[in-house]
């Protein structure tokens, strides 16, 4: 009887796990990149408004919610080395549809983020045709973020390097020019709400710290490099920022840092030096670029940890066999922020993702409560509600309105 061989293809299993290549440094520059980016370029005017010359005390309580979620997340990413973050603490620790919400949150209000600094990009670059740059950007980000992680964190660097040269140059030119007066730092009138207020809406730009624990499941030995790379991250943006305020409020005063379209490129002009100010501009287009870059690597991870729990679709799970990276959310996240860019307003998306990363953070101190020492994460929660509840009404109620959509969806798909 003549024996029949079959020649067949050999099954090669999926790649499902993505490789740790981040050390410390790399991680707290993705970090320093996410935060010392455009949020310091347009945070501080809708800030300015509401809170007038407390302003800076609106920053230190911003940073301090920040600190405290910075600890909260950095623990937990030591126990939890994964990509998604937040998403992964809700679920392990609180239960499915907390992670749920969590992941939910920050997808879609970093994906609003995303939209917001990519149009930063087009209107300091090239006003005229702001959108078309946007998306341009978007595109080219996009395909930087699909060769790596390795290729991302590096342009990271030139990015960081790049927007700390234009930050340092404009408190330099500011304090040496004469032109800033201390009285602007005189405490005048003000609220307990409005200083709220601005530190929910200066929460925008130090939310970047969640970049390093959403990028866990890359980052080599996870439980000694993410607890020193979030609070190192978190400290120097906080310098960076408060030196920045502090220069800013001094030469421009509360009431036009209130109403500058450009605070930073108007405080270089007010002092004098407006050969300076394309430089600016070009700093502020550039620290759009890095944000964005970072922005699409938290949310892609986020959008891959949560694929795998078939909580979107579950294709969005893949990992390139090449570059190690979640190649199909990178690019659905894209394509998202690209149609976004073309529809998105800058100032009102600030307090809408503000919102969303909040209650992202939040769910990070409930689910951190179990672990040793719950000062820290009962302050961090406590600061999270307070913060989110005082921001502008639109934000809220729209904030409230997708939360709503989510768990909307959550439970259809339960029923299912």
């Amino acid at each position: 009887m003549p024996v029949r061989i079959s020649f067949s293809r050999p099954t090669i299993p999926p790649v499902s796990s993505l490789q740790r290549r981040l050390g410390t440094t790399d991680a707290v520059i993705i970090g320093l990149g996410s935060m010392v980016g455009a949020g310091i370029f347009v945070a501080l005017t809708p800030a300015a408004a509401v809170a007038g010359s407390w302003l800076l005390l609106g920053l230190a309580i911003a940073g301090a919610v920040a600190y405290c979620n910075a600890m909260s997340s950095a623990r937990l990413a030591a126990r939890y080395p994964q990509s998604g973050g937040t998403y992964i603490y809700g679920r392990e620790r609180l239960g499915d549809f907390w992670g749920y919400l969590a992941g939910w949150s920050f997808i879609v209000g970093k994906t609003a983020s995303c939209a917001a600094m990519a149009l930063t990009v087009g209107f300091y670059a090239w006003p005229t045709y702001a959108h078309a740059v946007a998306v341009a950007a978007v595109v080219v980000l996009t395909a930087v973020n699909y060769r790596g992680i390795q290729k991302s964190a590096l342009l990271t660097r030139i990015v960081v390097a790049v927007v700390l040269a234009i930050l340092i140059a404009v408190v330099v030119i500011a304090v040496t020019s004469g032109r800033a007066d201390v009285d602007h730092l005189r405490l005048g009138s003000g609220s307990l709400f409005g200083v709220l207020q601005s530190a929910g809406l200066l929460f925008f730009a130090f939310a970047g710290y969640a970049r390093i624990a959403t990028l866990g499941e890359e980052v080599r030995d996870p439980a000694k490099t993410i607890p020193r790379a979030i609070p190192l991250a978190l400290g120097l943006a906080l310098v960076v920022y408060a030196a920045v305020a502090v220069t800013v409020l001094a030469v421009l005063g509360p009431d036009r840092l209130a109403t500058a379209a450009a605070p930073l490129a108007d405080t270089v002009r007010a002092a004098g030096m407006g050969g300076f100010e394309p430089a600016v501009r070009i700093g502020a287009a550039v620290a759009a670029l890095g944000s964005l870059l970072s922005l699409i690597l938290g949310v892609s991870r986020t959008t891959l940890a949560m694929a795998r729990d078939h909580h979107l679709p579950a294709g969005l799970a893949a990992v390139h066999p090449r570059f190690g990276v979640p190649h199909r959310a990178e690019l659905a996240v894209g394509a998202v922020v690209a149609v976004l860019a073309t529809v998105a307003d800058i100032r009102g998306v600030i307090g809408f993702s503000s919102f969303a990363v909040l209650l992202y953070y939040a769910i990070t101190n409930a689910s951190a409560w179990a672990l040793r020492g719950r000062l820290i994460p009962a302050l961090g929660l406590l600061g999270c509600l307070v913060l989110a509840v005082t921001l502008p009404v639109q934000a809220a109620v729209s904030g409230v309105g997708m939360l709503m959509l989510g768990a909307l969806i959550y439970v259809v798909r339960r029923l299912r």
